[in-house]
């Protein structure tokens, strides 16, 4: 069975059977959304997701339902992608959740919790503990919109730095770009946060408007040609161990389809997620080989620093869970998974994992 015969057979009734007439062939009128991207062209692994989930939809709908991708500044710019669909100026958005903590500092958890789950724990929580339907009843139904998974980038890199850091003296008046709650922590340790979109990025860093960037990883990184301007390129991202990207659908136009297409549309989110991860995992290794051929000179966060950041991350997490009762409750959700998730992983994942490496290195 192929791609679009499987989007179909999500979407059909129990009872359908192979003689059956699907609801979808029934002369439905047809649809055309229009889907604001925060992210350019030239990222296939990103614009690339939005594209393969529109052509899914389609071709599961025999093209009755189609949507429109745009790229940022077409309809509106990259950081305001949700807001327009909130309003309704656009059907639907692709965009990072964490990119409106200035509206709810509880978007962050769409898209990671800093210092938090892994991608396969983030999935698990968000698909199999119920963390999705708490996102969109608890929060993004609250700005008129409903959310889902579009693309997983894997735990992600901790950027490029134009000189290295030693200590979290070094994050003193540094003026990094970087998005979501993760800004919020550099800033309590002394560093000057700022959020640009990926087009805008490479620009700051050669005038020196920025000192650091972080963005996602290898491959993206590449393209964006960030090692050119800033050779020293840190890990682990701490604040993102994975990246979530997702699909923002106004709440009534959602509701306005019919029940088979509201599956599809799901259903193409899930399968376009699953897609993304498995890109990211096979052009990450070679474009990291690439990167330090051409001079990216890659560095390890100190403990000293990562302990700094942790400790100010769970400062940080106290402070908004007293001031607010849903970020509360979806972060206590989300750390007593973790502590579960990470038992099992441990036992299974890890040694495994850490023998090969061991294998490898001899």
């Amino acid at each position: 069975m192929d791609r679009r015969s499987v989007l179909k057979a999500a979407a059909l009734p129990a009872a359908a059977t192979g003689l059956a007439t699907p609801a979808l062939a029934q002369g439905r009128a047809k649809l055309t959304w229009r889907l604001t991207s925060s992210f350019p062209r030239n990222l296939d692994t990103l614009y690339g997701a939005a594209t393969n989930f529109a052509r899914m939809v389609s071709e599961a709908t025999d093209g009755d339902f189609t949507i429109r991708i745009f790229a940022p500044g077409e309809i509106v710019p990259a950081l305001e992608a949700r807001d327009a669909t909130s309003k309704g100026f656009v059907e639907a958005s692709f965009t990072a959740s964490s990119y409106s903590i200035g509206t709810d500092p509880a978007f962050m958890f769409g898209t990671v919790l800093l210092f938090g789950l892994n991608s396969r724990q983030q999935m698990a929580w968000l698909y199999e503990m119920g963390g999705n339907d708490k996102l969109n009843t608890l929060l993004y139904a609250k700005h008129n919109v409903l959310c889902w998974p579009l693309t997983s980038t894997g735990a992600q890199m901790g950027g490029w730095f134009r000189k290295e850091i030693k200590s979290p003296e070094d994050l003193k008046g540094l003026k990094f770009r970087i998005g979501g709650l993760a800004g919020h922590v550099f800033s309590r340790l002394g560093s000057v946060p700022q959020q640009i979109a990926a087009g805008d990025i490479y620009p700051s860093l050669e005038r020196g408007t920025i000192d650091a960037a972080e963005w996602i990883g290898p491959y993206d990184d590449e393209k964006l040609g960030l090692y050119k301007v800033a050779p020293y390129y840190y890990y682990p991202g701490w604040w993102e161990g994975t990246g979530i990207l997702s699909l923002f659908v106004n709440k009534q136009k959602y509701e306005e389809l019919p029940p088979a297409w509201r599956s599809i549309l799901q259903t193409a989110a899930a399968a376009t997620t699953s897609l993304g991860l498995a890109k990211y995992d096979a052009v990450n290794p070679q474009a990291l080989k690439r990167l330090v051929a051409g001079g990216a000179q890659l560095r390890a966060f100190p403990q000293s620093v990562l302990d700094a950041c942790y400790d100010e991350t769970m400062k940080m997490h106290e402070e908004y869970a007293k001031a607010d009762p849903v970020y509360a409750e979806i972060l206590r959700d989300m750390l007593a998974f973790k502590q579960d998730a990470y038992q099992w992983l441990q036992l299974s994942e890890f040694t495994f994992d850490s023998y090969q490496i061991r294998r490898l290195r001899r």
